[in-house]
């Protein structure tokens, strides 16, 4: 088993499709970093997002609670700073805990529990993105996704998101070499957060020309006619601006083999980071954890991104390389809600107690293939939607329920495209009113909208005032301490030098 106190290395990728990951990367990506470390890892096959989009997600994934919880319903929706997370969680313990990143936080408070953060963030803090109940069927084209990214696919060699994520992984790697000097003695948390393989789907040549000939280039499920969508399908097609664009066979193909070439790119950036921590001889008392916020539809259905409970877009890579921990495959459902109670267990917390509010559960009894978990929920109410949307994967079976919408009811053995609707189905009535009824208990869906629609008008108010005159932004402003860094003349020159090496004396 590991030793006590651990040090905990969080890779977190950017919207990566849960089923292209059934036990490590899928045969045919080239990702050799990603599948090396599966080898020693316990897979979660079966891993779901709390909420697919960024911003709740990540919310949910720090703190272990849903969005119901955290309020955080949509990208715009502030991450309130009395809420615990598991870097609050690990700071409290003795910790020193750090973010190289995006975590997608809105509001004043960028830091959440980290100790520091090395980057600042790829998306806006503000309220800017606020969707809007009282306005159903609205685009709002200055910020919404539209299929722009699937025309628009291709081969570039520096990119918004490449600048971003070669910054991320340069910090990450200066700051493993930082720690392995020795120079605090705490355990540490260190969480690395790319915005990779997150559309747009365009890509260095290198990692492009790796898919040129990929089997994988065309959906499983074509192109569904929106005429036969299900409700909540239909709007995200709108939402998307889905009658703007001639969306061929080419660019699908094209938009894919982007995708899968910038998870090919994050698996380099992931190698580089692994192989700082081998050499700075911290691997061993190293728990190294790989998740992803949400996943990506890539075509299937006709439909493209996140924002549903579809396999495509909420199931999520999840392994675990623990010291001392036999590698393997658990297919039991969990959840990115876990990873706090797990993380926290790993460093000798009692989450139970400290936070018996939690909607997680601790992984390591499953990893030992000594207990379970129980059923895994998810929520929605975030673009795309005009009332929230909950679900829940309970064995083979997953539920989709909303005031507005018909339920949705899969048998994912059965049916894994999730082509046959079975909540009318008289054969599955018992099973649709026992996942109905665990659904629901965790609160009234009329309260639910209800208490998103008064987040959504009290944020449209604040936005328009701080917009109005003077703005200050709350976007995270690194701090770089350059009088302090090198060589300056209230050091010792000989103590400098001695003091950054790593390792000494041979």
């Amino acid at each position: 088993m590991v030793q006590s106190r651990p040090n905990i290395l969080i890779l977190m990728v950017d919207q990566f499709n849960g089923t292209l990951f059934p036990d490590g990367p899928a045969e045919f990506l080239h990702a050799p970093h990603l599948k090396a470390l599966a080898k020693r890892s316990v897979r979660f096959a079966n891993s779901y997002t709390a909420s697919p989009l960024c911003a709740p997600a990540r919310a949910s994934f720090m703190s272990g609670q849903l969005p119901s919880r955290t309020r955080v319903y949509d990208n715009a929706a502030e991450f309130s700073s009395d809420i615990p997370t598991f870097a609050h969680h690990l700071r409290a313990a003795g910790y020193q805990t750090s973010l190289s990143g995006k975590m997608h936080f809105v509001g004043p408070d960028q830091l959440h529990g980290f100790e520091e953060r090395l980057t600042t963030d790829i998306y806006p803090a503000d309220f800017g993105w606020t969707p809007d109940y009282t306005k159903p069927g609205e685009r709002i084209d200055w910020w919404y996704h539209n299929l722009g990214s699937v025309t628009g696919a291709g081969v570039a060699e520096i990119t918004n998101q490449m600048e971003y994520d070669d910054e991320v992984a340069y910090h990450a790697n200066r700051r493993l070499y930082d720690l392995s000097r020795g120079q605090d003695d705490r355990p540490w948390c260190l969480t690395v957060s790319f915005t990779h393989p997150h559309d747009p789907y365009v890509a260095r040549r290198k990692y492009w020309d790796l898919y040129d000939d990929c089997p994988e280039l065309s959906p499983t499920v074509g192109p569904i006619a929106y005429v036969d969508q299900d409700p909540h399908s239909k709007r995200l097609m709108d939402a998307c601006d889905h009658t703007a664009f001639a969306i061929t066979d080419e660019n699908i193909r094209s938009a894919r083999q982007g995708y899968f070439a910038n998870i090919s790119y994050v698996d380099d950036k992931i190698g580089e980071i692994l192989d700082v921590l081998e050499r700075t001889r911290m691997a061993n008392n190293t728990v190294i954890l790989f998740v992803s916020d949400h996943g990506d539809m890539l075509g299937e259905r006709g439909l493209w991104f996140k924002m549903n409970f579809f396999e495509g877009s909420a199931r999520v890579p999840l392994m675990m390389c623990v010291p001392g921990v036999e590698p393997r495959l658990v297919m039991q459902p969990v959840s990115t809600l876990d990873v706090t109670p797990t993380v926290a267990g790993l460093a000798g917390i009692d989450i139970s107690t400290l936070a018996p509010w939690t909607d997680g559960e601790d992984l390591m009894p499953l990893a030992t293939a000594t207990g379970g978990r129980g059923p895994v929920p998810m929520e929605y109410a975030a673009e795309g939607s005009i009332a929230p949307l909950v679900g829940i994967r309970d064995g083979k079976f997953k539920l989709t329920l909303c005031d507005v919408d018909p339920p949705i009811l899969v048998d994912l053995d059965a049916d894994p495209q999730e082509l046959v609707n079975l909540a009318d189905d008289p054969a599955h009535a018992e099973v649709f009113a026992q996942l109905k009824s665990k659904a629901l208990a965790r609160g009234d869906l009329s309260r639910f909208d209800a208490a998103v629609r008064e987040s959504q008008a009290r944020r449209h108010v604040v936005y328009a005032a701080l917009r109005n005159g003077a703005y200050f932004p709350w976007d995270y402003q690194p701090l770089q301490k350059a009088s302090e860094r090198y060589m300056r003349n209230h050091m010792d020159l000989n103590i400098l030098e001695e003091s950054q090496r790593f390792p000494r004396g041979e």
